[in-house]
This record gives C-alpha cells, sequence and structure tokens, in this order.
C-alpha cells in the first residue's frame, strides 16, 4: 500500500517555512521589475555604496588572479590576510587577536551566519536590540533559536537603556545582538550605552555579537568604540566586519569575524562544510585595502555626508515627514507618522505614486514602524529627485 503523496511544500523543513526573505532585497526585486516595465523608478532599497572599489584593491585582485592565485587556500584566510586583519583590529579598534582566532568569510552575512549556527540552538533565546538589520532575526530562526525583540524607542532617540534590557532578558537568553553605527537607524552608540551593554552581558553571562561593518561611515566628529576592548568583554564578544561599506566592495563578499578561539574553533567547523573558503583573489584585494592608502575612505564618507544633509534639509521641508540625521553609516531612518499612513502604506505608495523605492520601517523590527529606510549612497542629483517627487506626492510644510 502506498504512502500518501506530500504536497511539495511538505517537504520544506519548518525552519526554512518559518524564516522571512529578505525586505531589502524584495524591494529591490519590485523595483527591478517596475523598471523593466519602463517605470523611471528611484530604488533607495538597498545598501550599496555608489563608488568603485579603489584601482589598487582591484589591480591586486586582478594580479593575483593572473599569477595564479585561483587554487583552494586556508579555509580561515589566507594567512597574509588574517596578519593583515590581526594588525588592523590592533591598530583601529584596539583589540589583541591571533590570526588564529580570525576567520575570513563570503561577507559580513555570512559570518553572522556561521556564527548562528554554532552558538544558537533550539531553547536558546537571543535579544536583538531593534530596528535592526532585516537578516538578523531569520539567522536565529533557521539556527533553531528563539528571537527576543528588543525594541527601542524611536523618541529617546534608539536610545539602549538598562530598564530595556532588563524588561526582555530571560532565563534561557544566551546571546546578544549589537550594531553600531546602525543600520537602519543611523545611531551611533555612546561610550556610555556601551558600558551598558557591558555590564548587562557580563551580569547576564551572554555571549555578544557586535556588526561593527559601518565603522568607518561616521558624521560630525564621533568616536566608533568596540565592545571587546571593555574589561571582561574580550572574552564573550565576537567583533563582526567586513570590506564591503568601507571600502566599496560589496560585490566582493568577503565579511570576518574575531573572537576567543574556543568560538572560533567551532566557527570554523561550520564554514569548512560550507563555503570552503573565501575567494583567493579576492583576500589579496583585501591585503591591499588593509596595507594600501586609506584616503578613498575619507573620500566617500565626505559625499556621504555632503548627501546626508541633502536628504536632511529636504525630508524636513515635506508633509509629514520628520527626519533626524544620521549619526552614521549612509541610511535616512525618516518618522513619516506625520502622514496617517504605516510603513508598509508609505513604501507601497511611495513606490507606485512617487516611483521612489524605499524600505518600510516594519521590515527591522515592530520598532521601525512608522519610520522607512532609504540609503542615500547614490548620487546628489538622485537625492534631489527623491525629494522632489516626494514634494510634489506629499506636499510641503
Amino acid at each position: 500500500m502506498h504512502a500518501a503523496h506530500r504536497s511539495p511544500a511538505e517537504f520544506l523543513a519548518a525552519r526554512v517555512r518559518q524564516a522571512a526573505p529578505s525586505p531589502t532585497l524584495a524591494v529591490s526585486e519590485k523595483a527591478r521589475q517596475l523598471k523593466a516595465q519602463g517605470r523611471d523608478v528611484i530604488d533607495l532599497g538597498g545598501g550599496d555604496p555608489d563608488f568603485i572599489t579603489p584601482e589598487h584593491i582591484r589591480i591586486a585582485a586582478a594580479n593575483a588572479m593572473n599569477a595564479g592565485d585561483t587554487h583552494y587556500v586556508a579555509s580561515n584566510g589566507t594567512p597574509a590576510l588574517r596578519n593583515a586583519l590581526a594588525r588592523k583590529l590592533q591598530d583601529d579598534n584596539g583589540l589583541t587577536y591571533d590570526p588564529s582566532e580570525i576567520i575570513v568569510t563570503t561577507g559580513g552575512k555570512q559570518a553572522l551566519f556561521e556564527a548562528s549556527m554554532a552558538l544558537v540552538e533550539p531553547g536558546v533565546d537571543v535579544l536583538i536590540l531593534e530596528p535592526a538589520w532585516v537578516s538578523y532575526d531569520p539567522m536565529v530562526t533557521l539556527a533553531g533559536g528563539n528571537v527576543i525583540h528588543v525594541g527601542l524607542d524611536p523618541d529617546t532617540n534608539w536610545a539602549v537603556t538598562r530598564d530595556v534590557l532588563e524588561a526582555h532578558v530571560t532565563a534561557a537568553s544566551r546571546i546578544l545582538f549589537m550594531n553600531s553605527p546602525c543600520n537602519p537607524t543611523g545611531r551611533v552608540l555612546t561610550k556610555e550605552e556601551h558600558q551598558t551593554i557591558a555590564d548587562f552581558a557580563t551580569d547576564h553571562d551572554l555571549i555578544v555579537f557586535t556588526d561593527e561593518m559601518y565603522e568607518k561611515i561616521i558624521y560630525d566628529g564621533r568616536t566608533h568604540y568596540s565592545l571587546a576592548t571593555w574589561p571582561g568583554l574580550w572574552d564573550r564578544t565576537i567583533t563582526f566586519n567586513g570590506f564591503s561599506k568601507a571600502y566599496a566592495m560589496t560585490g566582493w563578499r568577503l565579511g570576518y569575524m574575531a573572537g576567543p578561539k574556543v568560538f572560533m574553533t567551532e566557527i570554523a567547523k561550520v564554514q569548512s562544510h560550507s563555503i570552503t573558503h573565501a575567494t583567493s583573489f579576492a583576500m589579496a584585494g583585501a591585503v591591499a585595502a588593509l596595507n594600501g592608502p586609506q584616503e578613498s575612505i575619507g573620500e566617500m564618507v565626505r559625499a556621504w555626508d555632503r548627501r546626508r544633509k541633502l536628504v536632511t534639509d529636504g525630508l524636513n521641508t515635506i508633509a509629514g515627514i520628520v527626519y533626524t540625521p544620521a549619526e552614521g553609516a549612509f541610511y535616512a531612518f525618516p518618522d513619516i507618522r506625520g502622514t496617517g499612513m504605516n510603513s508598509m502604506e508609505f513604501a507601497d505608495k511611495a513606490l507606485t505614486d512617487a516611483e521612489v523605492a524605499v524600505v518600510p520601517g516594519n521590515a527591522f523590527g515592530d520598532a521601525g514602524e512608522g519610520f522607512v529606510r532609504m540609503s542615500f549612497a547614490t548620487s546628489d542629483e538622485i537625492l534631489q529627485k527623491m525629494i522632489d517627487r516626494l514634494s510634489n506626492w506629499l506636499g510641503t510644510r
């Protein structure tokens, strides 16, 4: 007797069915579809710098490829790159790691995913400070863990306080995700907020995943801090970073993480059985990025700062929109509650009525409701056109 046939969906694992696809990629895909139909859509949904990777980095990678660097290398990354990263972490962040405590991955997203697979399991609660980058939550879900949404208050400029942390911690809490500068809010956590997180993590015996991908993109003289420099935090912190934003290398897919050997040894197993290693000749370009001239970072940040001010001035003339300028990264996260629309309604109508693609704030957690995210990592002309279109759609104050 034959068993009843399953529908195709019944073959899918629950962990995949329960994970949502990336909302930011979905917005960009919808914008691409409308463009293919001939619509003049301005896509501000993604997080891709509009600059080409600096020439010396491209040349180093091409030279490595042409020299035959097209074969397997060490799974955790080439010695040259891990040595360069150890120097970078020491010089820039005040963090001391042996190269064996650093893993190079195919993008910062892969680093966070591998660490989640290694440290998260069923029965584990993971605290995520929200609004938060859209992939944190699905990573925890895919690893079998339970997400605790720590919603921050927009009316306190998304401040991290001990009270809000204590209101969400559970007996099963094992990990806290933090991100500074923050995607999507643009907040740069203060020294005092880092101290609050350090004390909280120590008191509740938590591991902290600190995503520092935007560390180089900071405005108005603010300072970036690395949590692992706090007393007692090195042993309970994994630091995540990459080359995508600071060096305009998104398509290269190069990220890295650094942490205590007891964690990195186990995370390395996940890497060895998934991606094997990051692209060999791309890593040669990353060495050139770290060891070569750094002026390009400042040039890009100055351009983004100029665009940040353009967007700030423009958005604050539009009816129903209030925008406090980002402190870091290259996203505006304006408050659209005054329009009377929720985040999804605003994003849908902005796309269809104004031909501007933005990401609804609730994609970053419930705390993001009433806001939308738009990247200002694009030209001044496009940003001015975006402001004009939203002004024509919503009116001005």
